[in-house]
């Protein structure tokens, strides 16, 4: 679970498998939450992977924030004209 207001995860399980983790998922959503927490599956070869790949419910705000910059200013040097 997830929580958007606060950029914070609130609970994190592994599941043996896809079906296992999208059962839970459905349960969760069925005994309803604020519009505000977000229940999600997610899928990946490892937990680095999962981390990499889905930084937002792992990182917070403001390392978000730092990366998205750092990203943004690579970019922007790359197309800046002579």
């Amino acid at each position: 679970m997830y929580d958007r207001l606060r950029g914070e995860l609130l609970e994190e399980r592994e599941f043996p498998d896809r079906s296992e983790a999208l059962k839970a998922r459905f349960a969760a959503e069925r005994e309803g939450r604020p519009g505000h927490i977000e229940i999600v599956a997610l899928n990946a070869d490892s937990p680095e992977a999962m981390r990499r790949t889905h930084a937002r419910y792992f990182q917070s705000a403001g390392e978000l924030t730092r990366g998205g910059s750092m990203m943004w200013a690579r970019v922007r040097r790359r197309s800046a004209l002579p």
